[in-house]
């Protein structure tokens, strides 16, 4: 089945939808429509951009087609953006029907909203804070409710929303019919599903590894102290379409937009920190093609449906597989295609093999363009587009300019020439005489170099990381070790003494491995926590030299140090 047609949906939800261009319906659509029509509960594990919200969007209008002042279909998203995007997709279906979709999402002011549920709705699609705020002020009804849709569910779970959904889902009449959609399916949310739905019929229509394998994928190892660098060489490479950037923090965002336009790039940022209004700006300007680069953390990135994405690069590595399968579904958007780039620092190769495994997919690894290469991509770019104006331009006008500039002037077409294509040069940025390229070495990694002895205590305790974390975060000296092993990827012997404190916490190391895991990891993860890395301050006042601490004393409120023992007079 792939006419809308056969469908046996009312003819004006057909007509919409043939009117908006879909001409056959995608395989997500095919599967899950007649179950839903069929009234039975469906779960359906289907990437983002599969098409998804046509298939639960029409079975919910064919329901509400009559109208309805009580809502009768609920649809539950994880983001505002989402859920603006689901409305605008019913709204489009049933345009010229007497449908009311209404929306209610945080972030907004409460009065348009009680205005819109008081005046009647038929559907209401809505977050899961917002959704139980209305429940709590009895300005949303849920006792007519014949349709419920979980939509990314999984983003949902990784947002820490699960509680609210089960919220949500005890507080429907027990007559209702349920479809959850999910790009994966981790326990927590199949047990969910367990719970609420009844005999549900599910479609596996694509699995974790499917959902990511349409996209060319691509890997570099560039340490992080370089990732601004490399990010640089790859867009100027491919300047064309748009591109979202992955960083893991508000602050790796800022400075990542800010080195991109530094450079002459059209770069900005959706972050935690911007409000609602900011963040729709920009998100418009992407939209409207006016921004080439957006720059995204996890959770600000979430819902994000721009067509015209044709790349995905990850600047920080994804915390797990679930999270690599989200970012780089913001590309490769309906069939079209799309490219993603992992940036990996040395300490995270092991990640990458354990992340390619799970998706099972084989990701390439690629190099950043040399000096060179990039000079050369970019003069051929910039010849190729001298060449179109000059063959599709008529230059007449500007042929007799020459003219009448060589005669009042003197100065040769060549040397204006030259000259109007330096101007081209500086504003592109190109570097037409690259200097020398670095060999690309493929010898022994630095994180593959062998353990220091575990007795040289006096080489390992040579300098201290300074964490801002303590026992007051729940954190103990195996965390951190832990920590340090899994994300820098060091051995725990070359782990020094650990000093613990209420606030904060010390970690002895080597001066050089010290500066190795600054440069890759300013940032740590220490259960669940991000944990700014620093070299602590020099003990004492001898003209910046390093101390070591007296044996024998402790430090006040820390561990790891033996107690001075007291003695008798």
């Amino acid at each position: 089945m792939s006419n809308f047609h056969d469908f046996g949906l009312d003819p004006g939800l057909t007509a919409a939808v043939e009117k908006l261009g879909f001409e056959v319906a995608t395989e997500v659509q095919a599967q899950t429509i007649p179950q839903l029509l069929a009234g039975h509960d469906v779960i359906a594990q289907a990437r983002t951009g599969s098409g998804k919200t046509a298939a639960f969007g029409l079975p919910m209008l064919e329901l509400v087609k009559n109208g309805s002042k009580q809502p009768k279909g609920l649809v539950l998203a994880p983001t505002r953006e989402l859920a603006l995007q689901v409305t605008e997709a019913l709204r489009s279906f049933s345009k010229g029907m007497k449908i009311r979709v209404v929306t209610i999402y945080g972030g907004s002011p409460y009065p348009p909203q009680l205005k819109a549920l008081r005046n009647g709705a038929c559907i209401v699609v809505g977050t899961p804070g917002r959704v139980i705020d209305h429940l709590d002020r009895g300005s949303l009804d849920l006792s007519q409710i014949e349709m419920f849709v979980l939509d990314e569910a999984d983003e949902m779970l990784r947002m820490g929303f699960l509680e609210p959904v089960e919220h949500v889902l005890e507080a429907l009449p027990d007559d209702r019919q349920i479809a959850l959609f999910s790009a994966t399916m981790p326990d927590p949310i199949k047990r969910v599903s367990k719970r609420f739905l009844r005999d549900p019929v599910t479609l596996q229509i694509e699995t974790a590894a499917l959902s990511v394998d349409h996209i060319e994928q691509f890997w570099l190892k560039v340490p992080h102290r370089r990732k601004l660098d490399a990010l640089l060489r790859i867009l100027q490479t491919d300047p064309g379409g748009a591109t979202l950037i992955f960083a893991r923090t508000r602050k790796g965002c800022a400075e990542v937009t800010e080195g991109l336009t530094s450079r002459g790039i059209a770069a900005d940022a959706i972050h935690g920190d911007l409000n609602q209004a900011a963040r729709e700006r920009v998100i418009g300007r992407l939209r409207a093609k006016k921004l080439t680069v957006l720059v995204a953390t996890d959770v600000a990135a979430r819902g994000l449906d721009v067509t015209h994405l044709t790349r995905v690069i990850n600047v920080d590595f994804p915390g797990d597989p679930e999270t690599y399968v989200h970012r780089i579904g913001r590309t490769a958007r309906a069939g079209a295609e799309g490219t993603a780039i992992t940036m990996v620092t040395p300490a995270e190769v092991r990640k990458l093999r354990y992340l390619q495994k799970a998706i099972k997919f084989d990701i390439q690894e690629i190099f950043p363009p040399s000096n060179s290469e990039l000079a050369r991509i970019q003069r051929n770019a910039l010849w190729a587009d001298l060449e179109k104006v000059r063959s599709d331009e008529n230059l007449d006008e500007v042929k007799d300019w020459l003219k009448e500039l060589r005669t009042e002037t003197g100065v040769q077409p060549k040397d204006i020439a030259a000259a109007a294509v330096q101007i081209l040069i500086n504003q592109r940025g190109i570097q037409l005489n690259p200097g020398p390229d670095a060999p690309r070495s493929r010898g022994p990694r630095r994180d593959n170099a062998p353990p220091r002895p575990a007795g040289d205590l006096a080489r390992i305790n040579e300098v201290e990381l300074y964490l801002n974390i303590g026992k007051h975060g729940g954190v103990r000296p195996a965390d951190i070790v832990g920590a340090l092993a899994n994300e820098a990827g060091i051995s725990g012997t070359e782990i020094g003494r650990i000093s613990l404190f209420d606030k904060k916490a010390f970690v002895g190391l080597s001066r050089d491995l010290a500066e190795r895991i600054l440069d890759d990891f300013p940032v740590l993860i220490i259960r669940g926590k991000e944990v700014q890395l620093s070299l602590s301050k020099p003990r004492g006042d001898s003209g910046g030299k390093w101390k070591k601490s007296r044996p024998g004393f402790r430090k006040k409120g820390g561990s790891g140090y033996p107690r001075k023992r007291k003695t008798k007079k």
